[in-house]
């Protein structure tokens, strides 16, 4: 969503790097270019108003650097551009709505209850279930769902259907068609049961539509929430913002959840949210599927639109599809310098679990905006380079020295393949085996790879560099150590 605006960014940056100072006027022409572009990403503007003064303010009419919160070490090596880099990661970050981790309150008795409001089609039926799924799997919940729109046709059945697709239970009576008896019924049951969470699906509504927000006052007062979160598609821009601002002063929001941040908009909506409404965005859905849903965490956020990456983010993917003992294992043979194709072929494997190759990328500092991937050939790349390993024996795969010309054309008969193809993979697996013995020594190898060799080897680097965080400042090449 981010990649025009991240692009605009880092290429105002780009400009001001490798100057020894910069002068007042240096810093009002690159915040002149930033507020440009965060309004041509519709962001709103008494946002890039205020975003702006508070840059400038700590940005002039001092040493930028005194401007940095004191007694970090890592700040005495900035240079004035990363400095000011420093500065807007950080009032980002604010407008975001602020650092610290996103959690869904608890009652003090369960059952907790999460209102999902919003206008229709924003995707709250969809969104309740992949909360639902959240709670249950990271969490270790017990959630309940329930639809109290009575309106949209089939609206309670989808539902139901997805619920049960995802293992989730949905409380559905078939003989009650009020939305506060259903909400009555859903609170009884999940009392009964031992459920610690009820998610409540209500019905979409416009803010002007003062029955249907006086049913929502109803709703509320019987449920006791712990949470009311609005859910507003990103893709419609400043529109949903406005209505989000409306449901906050009439009915009160704990929390937004941001759905569609995969599409293709300019992303004002996501900047803009927390900062309009008053309440910070919670959760974003990323895609699709009912597992593309996330915590937000503004931190990461800045970091990946100013082109720092979130290699964070990116460790805990991995963490989710590797195996811990593999990958010790694996770190263990690079420090004895045995990376086989076969450890390749592994890795491989795992980050196509990772989800779709341009997310990935985009969390990995320096690669700025990935519109370019053509993510379909890069699946495809992976799948004829696994062919050829498996076409391999034991042998080759272990000693790829051995392959020689007629080797290697039974290789590419066995996979399907062309000889050609079969020398780019061996190349390739040259320079990874490369990288991972320079991997002790500094990161600038990664950036001599193709993006999908160097993804791969994040899944399992050393235990060393899996507890550093991402450079924030820029002061280092990106995967270089501290």
């Amino acid at each position: 969503m981010f990649d025009s605006l991240s692009g605009r960014l880092q290429g105002i940056f780009r400009s001001l790097r490798g100057r020894g100072t910069l002068s007042e006027s240096d810093v009002e022409a690159a915040l002149r270019e930033i507020r440009l572009a965060l309004l041509e990403a519709d962001v709103n503007f008494k946002v890039v108003r205020d975003f702006v003064a508070r840059v400038r303010e700590r940005a002039i009419g001092a040493d930028v650097l005194d401007s940095l919160t004191a007694g970090q070490d890592i700040l005495k090596s900035l240079t004035p551009d990363q400095a000011v880099l420093r500065i807007v990661r950080d009032e980002m970050v604010e407008m975001l709505g602020g650092e610290g981790p996103r959690r869904v309150t608890t009652a003090s008795r369960p059952p907790s209850v999460v209102m999902l409001v919003g206008l229709q089609g924003s995707g709250k039926t969809t969104t309740a279930v992949k909360l639902a799924r959240w709670l249950s799997r990271g969490g270790g919940h017990h959630p309940l769902l329930v639809s109290t729109d009575v309106y949209r046709p089939a609206a309670r059945e989808q539902l139901l259907s997805l619920g049960t697709k995802t293992s989730l239970k949905v409380h559905h009576p078939q003989t009650i068609s009020r939305p506060e008896e259903l909400l009555r019924s859903a609170l009884d049951e999940a009392r009964a049961v031992g459920h610690d969470f009820v998610i409540v699906d209500t019905a979409g509504r416009l803010h002007i539509d003062d029955e249907l927000m006086a049913e929502l006052d109803v709703l509320k007062s019987m449920a006791h929430p712990s949470e009311v979160l609005y859910v507003a598609d990103a893709m419609t821009g400043q529109d949903a913002v406005r209505s989000g601002e409306e449901f906050a002063r009439r009915v009160g929001l704990s929390g937004l959840i941001l759905t569609k941040l995969d599409g293709d908009a300019r992303g004002g909506a996501a900047l803009s949210a927390a900062a309009v409404t008053g309440s910070p965005v919670k959760f974003v859905g990323v895609g699709e599927k009912v597992e593309d849903f996330e915590p937000f965490q503004p931190e990461r956020m800045a970091s990946r639109i100013l082109g720092l990456g979130d290699v964070l983010s990116l460790i805990e993917r991995a963490e989710e599809v590797v195996d811990r003992e593999q990958a010790e294992e694996l770190a263990r043979k690079i420090r004895r310098s045995e990376f086989t194709l076969d450890d390749y072929r592994e890795q491989l494997k795992q980050l196509r679990k990772m989800g779709p190759l341009d997310q990935v990328l985009a969390m990995l500092p320096g690669m700025g905006p990935v519109k370019e991937v053509d993510v379909d050939a890069g699946e495809r790349e992976m799948r004829r380079a696994l062919a050829i390993i498996d076409s391999m024996t034991a042998l080759e795969r272990r000693d790829p020295s051995v392959l020689n010309g007629s080797r290697r054309r039974r290789i590419a008969n066995g996979s399907g393949t062309a000889v050609e193809d079969v020398n780019r993979l061996l190349k390739q697996f040259t320079q990874a085996r490369k990288l991972m013995k320079q991997l002790g020594g500094g990161g600038a190898a990664l950036k001599r790879l193709d993006r999908t060799g160097a993804i791969a080897h994040l899944l399992h680097l050393s235990a060393d560099w899996l507890g550093r965080p991402d450079d924030l400042t820029g002061s280092r090449t990106p995967m270089e150590p501290g």
